[in-house]
This record gives structure tokens, C-alpha cells and sequence, in this order.
């Protein structure tokens, strides 16, 4: 074993082992705050490691790829939900769909359900006391509580996430409370990080560079404790946009079906969509009417998968199927853009007013790049593009959104977006105020400094971009043949 390898040897051990010690301690459910050092103490073993993998032979780096993605995928298994309880309302929808209710129809505190309630997700008397429970009607003199948030509202989530809430209470031995649920977040992210490396390998011009790329997405923090430990959906959503993204151009109406499944797991994947078209719109050589069909080719399937997955839904629930999706905008504040944390960097130059306007007006000129000038061989490169500087001007604060980023940054390899993800980490378990700000602020520098990089120093990236953790880059053709 060369020293290189040796040494990533050892940043990998230390990145897991510092995940294990955050993730697997005892601390109390919820309490993201005490996981921010740590946090970005594993952050910065990743960069360390994603850096020293690049300069080995590629069979070696795709070992340690794999061997390092398990382990560090693994290390979110050992510990109860730390920094979310959302898996918590996907193990109550499960159950509520098993018992052959729509989710869309009752909110968990509803009386209703009251026979499906059980001493784990609805504790009662001393169980009720804690910083994760939230209190419910009791229908005598009694504490009663749930660890589900938001329990007066309905669900929130669509319907390919509930069919896979539903899957995994199906598989579920009685008893085994969230341990599916994150098992099952797991087998998604290692199954990402496959189809990563093998859709990289067999990609002309980042073969030999596929498992830098791939770690990109296999060794990064948020994967396992968002995606494993936290058992976020968007594990599921972000599987099938890579995908379809990586199938699109060889299977229009397969990837549109692909992003469409996407887009109904969660609703953040539907940003994908300009650069699944980029490459056909975009495209010369076409006449405008054969560019036209060729966009329907792709948006047709994704509409009707929508649309179909849907349908089960809407004929068996008695209100609407969106639930709690429009409350959850207000109470975030994105109507609201004069307070909270919501365009936070625009409300540094602009009034807040004008904040909401302005992210609109940023993302669409965005989109119409993406669409107008995109590449048409590499679809995730505008897909990236869209998604990042969605989160650029809209600042969300939950970290698992941006796990999507990952994906497309290994996917295209433009490095300097990994700011975003570590950005939203750093504002939902931040311990200062404004922490967030200052973190998207710096993410949004680094993603102006590579683009100057590559526009001062055209050869300093590669067709398909590189997975660095630093200033080198590699050098690079506009077109391969």
C-alpha cells in the first residue's frame, strides 16, 4: 500500500470514527445543536479524504470508495433519530395506509386514529417528557403526547413517499420501530453511490477519475446522518434523479418517467427538470418541431407518473392530497420574506420586500440559461446549476434538502458547490444566530471564485469537472469524440 493510499486510509478511518462518536452518542433526540462541531469536524475529514483519493490508481481508489462509503454510510445506524423527527411521521403514515386510511385524511392528534396509537410513537405520563414530544388532546385526565411534529396538521409528504412509508412498514418486523426506516435509508444510499460509480466509469473522460467523483457523494457527512440516521425520505428522491439524469439522453421517455418518480418522493427533484431539457433544447442541428417532441418525450412521462401516482390517492382521501404544503411555506416564512431566514442573502442588499420578487427573478434567469445554453451532454451540469442557486437565493435551513447537491456535484464534479450543502447543515444546527447567513455567504463566494477560475483559466477543468477539495484542476476539452 502506497503512503497516499495509506493516508486516505486514515482520514477515512477518522471521518467515520468521528460520525460513530457524534451519531451513536446518547444525546438527547432533536438536539442538532450539539452536533455542530462535530459535524464540521467530518466535514473536514471528508474534504481531507476526498482530496487524497484522487492520485491513486482508480482500481484502489474504487475499493476504498466502496469500503469507505459502507462504513461511513453504517455509522448512521447506530443511534435513534439525533437531529430530526420526521422519520417518525413516516413510520405513523405507514401504518395509518396499512390500516387502509388515506394519510391525507386525519392529522396525527385526530381521535380518529386513536387505535393505531402505540406507547412508542404516542407516549403517555412520565413518557411525555423530553424536548422531541409534542402534546395531543388526551381524551381523559391523562398526558398524552406524540414524538411525531406537527401532530394537529395533516401530511405533508407525496405519494411515492408514502408508498415507500407503506413498503417499509410492510417489510417491518413488529416492534422494530425507526430501525427499518433508516436500514432502508441506508440500502438507498449505497445504492446512489453504486449507480454513481458505475454510470462514472463508464463515462468517456472521467473513467479513471470515477471513484473521486463517486466519493463525493459516498463519504460525505450529510449522507449518513441525514439521509441513515435522520432516515429522510430524499434518500429515495435523490436515487431516482441521478437515475435520470444519467438515462435521460439515452432514454428520453425512461429518464422523464425517472424524474417524474423523483419529483412525486419529494418536490425538490422537480429542479432537475431545465437541465433534463437543456440538452435537447439546446441542442443544434434539430429543427425547432423535432426539439419539441423530443422535450415531450420527457416531460410527458414525468407528468403522467406524477399524475399516476396521485391518482390512488385523490379517489381514496376525502380532502386535499397537498396537506400541509402551503402552511408549511408560510410557516417558514417564504411568503414572508421581511423575517426569519429565508433569502437571507438577498435581504443583505435589498429590502425585504423585495426578496421573494428578486429569487424569482434570479431562478428564472437561471432556468432560461439552463434551457437556452445548457449542455447537451451532461444534463446534470444545468440541473446543478438550477438546484444550487435555488438554495443560493431562497437559504433554506434543513440540511437534508441539500443532499441533492452532493449527488449533482459528483455527478458534474464542480467542487466549489459543496459549500451549499455544508452551508444548510451549519444553519439548521448553527449555535449562533446568523451562523447561516455567514456560511451561505461563504458558500456563495466559493462558487463565484471557481467560476471565475474557470473563466480566467478555461483548461483548469475538466469536461465533466473534478471532485477537488482545493485550487489544482485538471486539464480539459470542450468536446471529447
Amino acid at each position: 500500500m502506497t503512503c497516499r493510499a495509506a493516508g486516505t486510509v486514515v482520514l477515512l478511518a477518522a471521518l467515520a470514527g468521528t460520525l460513530a462518536l457524534a451519531i451513536g452518542a446518547d444525546t438527547v433526540p432533536a438536539d442538532r445543536h450539539g452536533l455542530f462541531w462535530p459535524y464540521l469536524l467530518a466535514w473536514a475529514f471528508f474534504c481531507a479524504a476526498a482530496w487524497a483519493v484522487r492520485g491513486l490508481p482508480a482500481r484502489q481508489a474504487r475499493c476504498l470508495v466502496i469500503a469507505g462509503g459502507i462504513a461511513v454510510t453504517a455509522t448512521g445506524l447506530l443511534s435513534p433519530p439525533a437531529t430530526s423527527t420526521d422519520s417518525y411521521r413516516y413510520a405513523w403514515d405507514g401504518r395509518v395506509q396499512a390500516a387502509g386510511v388515506s394519510p391525507y385524511d386525519h392529522a396525527p392528534a385526530e381521535a380518529a386514529l386513536a387505535p393505531l396509537r402505540d406507547p412508542w410513537l404516542f407516549p403517555r405520563g412520565a413518557g411525555c417528557e423530553g424536548p422531541d414530544r409534542y402534546p395531543i388532546p388526551s381524551g381523559d385526565s391523562g398526558t398524552s403526547c406524540t414524538r411525531i411534529n406537527r401532530p394537529g396538521v395533516h401530511t405533508i409528504y407525496p405519494p411515492m413517499a408514502e408508498a415507500y412509508f407503506l413498503l417499509v412498514h410492510g417489510l417491518s418486523p413488529e416492534g422494530a420501530r425507526h430501525k427499518p426506516l433508516q436500514v432502508g435509508g441506508a440500502l438507498l444510499a449505497c445504492a446512489t453511490s453504486a449507480v454513481l460509480l458505475i454510470a462514472l466509469s463508464r463515462r468517456p473522460g472521467t473513467r479513471d477519475d470515477a471513484p473521486a467523483y463517486a466519493a463525493c457523494y459516498a463519504w460525505c457527512p450529510a449522507v449518513p446522518l441525514e439521509l441513515v440516521n435522520n432516515a429522510h425520505v430524499d434518500a429515495l428522491g435523490i436515487l431516482l434523479a441521478v437515475l435520470a439524469l444519467t438515462t435521460v439522453n439515452r432514454h428520453r421517455v425512461l429518464g422523464g418517467a425517472l424524474l417524474g418518480a423523483a419529483t412525486a418522493v419529494k418536490l425538490l427533484p422537480a429542479a432537475a427538470v431545465p437541465g433534463a431539457l437543456s440538452g435537447i433544447l439546446a441542442s443544434g442541428g434539430k429543427p425547432p418541431a423535432r426539439r419539441m417532441l423530443d422535450a415531450l418525450a420527457v416531460l410527458g412521462p414525468a407528468a403522467l407518473v406524477v399524475a399516476l401516482a396521485y391518482l390512488p390517492y385523490v379517489l381514496a382521501s376525502r380532502g386535499s392530497v397537498l396537506g400541509y404544503f402551503f402552511g408549511y411555506l408560510t410557516e417558514e416564512g417564504y411568503e414572508d420574506a421581511g423575517s426569519g431566514d429565508r433569502y437571507a442573502l438577498l435581504r443583505l442588499v435589498l429590502p425585504g420586500s423585495w426578496a421573494f420578487p428578486a429569487a424569482l427573478v434570479i431562478l428564472g434567469i437561471t432556468i432560461f440559461h439552463v434551457l437556452r445554453h445548457g449542455d447537451a451532454d451532461r444534463p446534470w451540469r444545468g440541473a446543478l446549476l438550477v438546484t444550487g442557486v435555488g438554495f443560493l437565493v431562497f437559504t433554506p435551513g434543513y440540511s437534508w434538502y441539500a443532499v441533492l447537491v452532493v449527488a449533482l456535484v459528483a455527478l458534474d464534479g464542480r467542487w466549489e458547490w459543496l459549500g451549499v450543502p455544508l452551508a444548510s447543515g451549519v444553519a439548521y444546527m448553527g449555535t449562533v444566530a446568523g451562523s447561516g447567513t455567514i456560511a451561505y455567504a461563504l458558500a456563495a463566494l466559493a462558487v463565484a471564485a471557481g467560476l471565475v477560475v474557470r473563466a480566467v483559466r478555461p483548461s483548469s477543468g475538466s469536461a465533466y469537472g473534478h471532485c477537488r477539495m482545493g485550487a489544482r484542476a485538471w486539464l480539459w476539452k470542450d468536446r471529447f469524440r
